[in-house]
């Protein structure tokens, strides 16, 4: 596979390191090559690094199982999950699903990825409903195609609404961009 082909939330093997992509961006200087600016996170060390890549750069992209599971809670920095089918107990620390734990409520549906026997990470559904707990009060005559206003979600998660959106609502968020979506 090619550099140019990473997305985020693909993960590869590189020097014997297992990295998950945050991001990717193709990058076209104005003068030189194309460049893929990348942000990577280290499954095992824990770190996120920013770096670059030419996009005809080889990489090896892991093998990944996935498995239904339970989000249960979090405790001490750590969240644990709960296979659906075994009932199996999987704990993740939460620096490795920093981003997905703004889409997470209890009980909530994902996937667990596993690398071997290793737990590496989770799958978010590509929409999740959440509460809004947080916005400015309704402007009168606001619509869907106005700019929208801040509203903060039950999770803690920030995005922008409709200015019809008011406290206390349930809306659809977009799990791959955080935008939304409709109300539920």
């Amino acid at each position: 596979m090619e550099a140019i082909d990473l997305r985020a939330g693909m993960t590869f093997e590189k020097d014997g390191k297992l990295i998950k992509v945050i991001e990717s961006n193709h990058h076209k200087p104005g003068k030189g090559n194309t460049l893929m600016q990348l942000k990577l996170y280290d499954v095992r060390a824990g770190s996120t690094v920013q770096t670059t890549m030419r996009p005809s750069e080889k990489i090896t992209p892991a093998i990944l199982e996935k498995k239904n599971a339970q989000y249960l809670y979090e405790q001490d920095g750590t969240s644990f999950f709960m296979d659906t089918d075994t009932y199996e107990q999987y704990e993740l620390p939460d620096e490795s699903i920093e981003h997905e734990r703004l889409y997470l409520l209890e009980n909530a549906l994902v996937q667990i990825e596993f690398y071997g026997s290793e737990v590496i990470g989770i799958t978010l559904p590509s929409t999740v409903n959440l509460k809004v707990t947080e916005t400015q009060p309704n402007i009168k005559g606001g619509s869907v195609t106005s700019g929208g206003k801040p509203a903060t979600l039950e999770t803690g998660l920030v995005i922008n609404v409709p200015e019809f959106i008011h406290e206390g609502e349930v809306v659809q968020i977009n799990t791959a961009n955080g935008e939304y979506q409709k109300r539920a």
